[in-house]
């Protein structure tokens, strides 16, 4: 074809270009990293007060719009196994020898994975039906054995990103970087005990919250008059 000699170095240019980091697409403006700050710890308080992350991440998908149907999948990664430690069996209640199964998975609304989980549960203390779909589906956990009613405890949470500077509420606005604000991948991780209506324990999980849960489109604002316009 005639265009062909042109097109392939054009694609070996276009490869060679840096893509551009996947995440919000928000400002580098103090508004903006006041704006995330609040919907970051927004998001964390309601995950400390929840009975389940799935469906407290649900609720946010939804109240966002971040997805045509907003319905949580987990996506499992099979195959993978990782030991529990002594402190996860001591809080399960269960000795050395008994048998827990592990589960990696992130958790997707739509096109968005929203958190990234180790599951560590106890096989023995679920119906054969929830088993059942712990090991062949992409069930949710918690949608799993939400008919055991369901609560959890926090036992650890550790922030991943600040946005704004130590002190920032008593110093003067920083000055406007003008350009896409970076958030990294991961915001912050909770470590949780998920219990029966019994107070059973079943299960703990580490779950950790991805930048994808502040990809949602926003109103404008009005522009940093520090910033050039584009």
């Amino acid at each position: 074809m005639p265009y062909a000699r042109f097109l392939a170095p054009l694609l070996t240019l276009l490869a060679a270009l840096p893509a551009r980091a996947a995440g919000p697409d928000w400002p580098d403006t103090y508004l903006s990293r006041v704006e995330a700050l609040a919907v970051v710890q927004s998001l964390n308080a309601a995950l400390l007060a929840s009975r389940s992350a799935t469906a407290t991440l649900e609720g946010w998908c939804a109240a966002h719009r971040m997805a045509g149907t907003p319905r949580l999948a987990a996506l499992v990664d099979r195959g993978i196994d990782r030991p529990a430690s002594a402190e996860t069996r001591k809080r399960l209640g269960v000795g050395p020898d008994e048998p827990l199964r592990y589960r990696q998975l992130r958790l997707a609304c739509g096109e968005h994975v929203l958190s990234e989980a180790d599951n560590w549960y106890v096989p023995a203390r679920l119906t054969p039906e929830m088993n059942r779909l712990l090991e062949t589906t992409d069930t949710p956990f918690g949608r799993a054995v939400a008919p055991l009613g369901i609560t959890r405890q926090t036992v650890g949470a550790e922030p991943h990103w600040q946005p704004l500077p130590e002190g920032w509420e008593q110093a003067p606005p920083p000055a406007a970087a003008c350009g896409t604000l970076a958030v990294p991948e991961r915001l912050f991780s909770h470590r949780a005990v998920v219990f029966t209506a019994e107070r059973q324990p079943i299960s703990e999980v580490v779950e950790t919250y991805t930048r994808a849960v502040l990809d949602f489109a926003r109103a404008a604002r009005p522009a940093d008059p520090a910033c050039p316009k584009p």
